[in-house]
């Protein structure tokens, strides 16, 4: 597995394949798309101006597998190294247990205090989470009826 970091010169593409992974997760929020057929997403530029904000696209053997989006800013009013923003393995990979892989990758790679939200409906979701943070024993908090974020650190 590869962390390859976004820049400029693929924005492009991360935008192409953040809006495939922000369809699916239409299936657990209500979000509606624009004039253009295109999901909101308010921090997608920011990625490209905020030092702070880092995106990877995902490679497993020079095939595009995913992304993941990092920042350290807080759902928890806490003051968390990283926080995983957004991550996926796209459909036909995600037999392949390349999740996994990714995610044990940005935890060794990026040491420090985590976040990571999902949505209590993403059952795949939920289940990949605590598996790959069982390690670090994760604290659970609800944020509201939805949504749960893992605290921990690597």
């Amino acid at each position: 597995m590869e962390l390859i970091p976004v820049n400029p010169e693929n924005r492009e593409l991360l935008w192409n394949i953040h809006q495939k992974y922000l369809y699916e997760m239409t299936n657990y929020y209500d979000d509606e798309m624009d004039m253009l057929g295109n999901l909101h997403y308010g921090y997608f530029d920011d990625y490209f101006t905020d030092p702070k904000r880092k995106a990877y696209l995902l490679y497993e053997e020079k095939a595009l597998v995913g992304f993941a989006m990092l920042h350290p800013y807080s759902n928890l009013d806490a003051k968390p190294d990283h926080v995983l923003a957004e991550f996926t393995i796209f459909p036909m990979y995600r037999k392949k247990h390349l999740a996994i892989t990714a995610a044990q990758m940005l935890f060794q790679r990026f040491k420090g205090s985590w976040e990571v939200k999902y949505n209590e409906k993403n059952l795949a979701a939920k289940a990949l989470w605590h598996k790959v943070t069982e390690e670090y024993g994760p604290r659970r908090t609800r944020l509201n009826d939805t949504e749960t974020v893992l605290s921990f650190c690597s």
